[in-house]
């Protein structure tokens, strides 16, 4: 009988690693066997160096602007945008999208609206919220909240619609109000499935901060990176996007190390 690589526990006690530690050791490798591969295409003249610097005269750039203090200030700025948008379409689109998922009549009302709107490319409608919200940093914000909300609402919908009935049927059956149901029934069966839309939405943010940053922001890594345009400064565009990269990279491990957690039993799979 055949086994997968690392799922017999013999094999796993002779290496020495467990699955999880090994995972998260293959997903640090990946990034970095890439910029090595990059590094050597350019050095061979593969690539050409006007347009893809090699990884070490960025890594060079990257310290300049370390020591200046302008990548701390732009990313401190795209954070807290990122931040305060994930807060204002994140928090309402778990809390309606569970609400949908219990409530029928609900998701008749708000489901072809989200069905309507969710295929909208979010960058079009940037020129509308630059108009109601003018140039300031509610526009950013607000960017961002509407990225972040649909992918979270519609996970977290599609997670309570998953749920066994029976769960519900005997939290009620046993007099459970509302709330209770909302607390002790909906939002925990439905974690695995908000975890993965917060996971879209944390990406679709930064997506979104980046475009939202390059049109009237005088701050941010989507500033940066457009300033860096217009001067012809290669490399300071492709620091910005490194660290766009590395910002989603270090979201995505730290909100699956939270799901191992919270979530145990996809340990195993």
């Amino acid at each position: 009988m055949s086994v997968l690589p690392g799922s017999h526990p013999k094999i796993l006690r002779k290496s020495g690693i467990s699955a999880n530690n090994r995972d998260r050791l293959i997903s640090i490798a990946s990034p970095i066997m890439l910029l090595l591969l990059w590094e050597i295409l350019v050095r061979i003249g593969i690539l050409d160096a006007r347009f893809f610097p090699a990884p070490s005269k960025v890594f060079e750039t990257l310290l300049v602007l370390i020591k200046d203090g302008s990548l701390w200030a732009n990313t401190w700025a795209s954070l807290q945008r990122l931040f305060w948008g994930f807060l204002l379409g994140g928090l309402p689109a778990l809390i309606l999208g569970i609400a949908m998922g219990l409530n029928h009549t609900l998701r008749a009302l708000i489901d072809p609206l989200v069905a309507t709107t969710y295929p909208i490319p979010k960058s079009a409608i940037f020129p509308l919220i630059l108009l109601i919200f003018g140039l300031d940093e509610a526009s950013k914000v607000v960017m961002v909240a509407i990225g972040v909300f649909y992918p979270v609402l519609v996970n977290s919908m599609t997670g309570v619609l998953e749920i066994n009935s029976i769960y519900l049927d005997v939290g009620r059956n046993f007099g459970a109000n509302r709330w209770q149901v909302f607390r002790t029934i909906a939002f925990p069966g439905a974690v695995p499935h908000i975890m993965s839309g917060v996971k879209l939405g944390v990406g679709m943010g930064l997506i979104l901060i980046a475009i939202a940053e390059m049109i009237g922001a005088k701050s941010g890594l989507g500033f940066m990176i457009w300033n860096a345009w217009e001067i012809l400064s290669v490399e300071t565009m492709y620091v910005g996007l490194i660290v766009i990269a590395l910002l989603g990279f270090l979201f995505s491990m730290t909100l699956t190390e939270v799901e191992r957690e919270i979530i145990p039993w996809k340990k195993t799979r």
